[in-house]
């Protein structure tokens, strides 16, 4: 019986090194499949763990999970470094290397072009909080959003977390005043980077909302279930 596949991610072909020593899920070295201009990203895993019953127990253990989305994630970092993956969501297993070809020739065109539109760019996050203590006194609309607009200059595309609104709202002992994910061309990402920086700056030693910044991903926030939308 031939062992399942487990797909990280779909990419162009790329021309630099990859990490000599990266092992993916199940510690597997993952390897290229490629079909036309595709390529898809695999490891074998073993079926007793992978296939039917087996897999959707382990998927129900929270720390089992939490391993696997760490070696997944793991492997699409390392691809970030040499192309732009379009990244799988974790759990995705195919029968064998046919099977994963197959999905390559039935949604070529549509891979093709959500990997057009994601070319050269990375994900940056930003995380505007503030402690409970001080959310009373603290009015950082304007100045929340000003950062948002800034960012937003640099980036291709950007999507709030709902509720998706700047102030503070109720409830989390840190309240969050922004969350955002952007897109953002590598060329850019030098200036973005600064641009949260200067941000932090202006506002010096003073009390109130702390900026945070995450990154460079790759661009899971804008490629919705299971590889992306048009």
């Amino acid at each position: 019986m031939t062992d399942p596949r487990y797909l990280y991610a779909v990419c162009r072909p790329w021309n630099a090194p990859i990490q000599v020593d990266l092992r993916g899920v199940a510690g597997a070295p993952p390897k290229e499949l490629r079909h036309g201009s595709l390529v898809a990203v695999v490891s074998t895993v073993p079926a007793r763990d992978f296939e039917g019953e087996a897999l959707r127990a382990h998927l129900a253990d929270p720390q089992w999970r939490a391993d696997l989305v760490r070696s997944h994630e793991a492997v699409v970092a390392a691809l970030t470094t040499v192309t732009t993956p379009l990244p799988v969501r974790p759990g995705a297993v195919f029968p064998d290397d046919s099977a994963v070809r197959v999905l390559l020739a039935a949604e070529g065109d549509r891979l093709d072009r959500v990997l057009d539109r994601l070319a050269d760019r990375v994900e940056w996050e930003v995380t505007v909080t503030v402690a409970a203590a001080d959310a009373a006194q603290v009015d950082e609309a304007d100045p929340v959003r000003e950062l948002h607009d800034r960012l937003s200059t640099l980036a291709d595309a950007a999507r709030l977390d709902p509720p998706g609104r700047f102030g503070t709202p109720a409830g989390p002992v840190e309240p969050v005043l922004l969350r955002a994910a952007y897109l953002v061309p590598r060329g850019a990402c030098e200036e973005f980077v600064e641009a949260v920086e200067h941000h932090r700056a202006d506002r010096g030693a003073r009390r109130g909302p702390q900026v945070s910044l995450s990154g460079p991903w790759a661009p899971y926030s804008f490629t919705p279930a299971p590889y992306g939308d048009d």
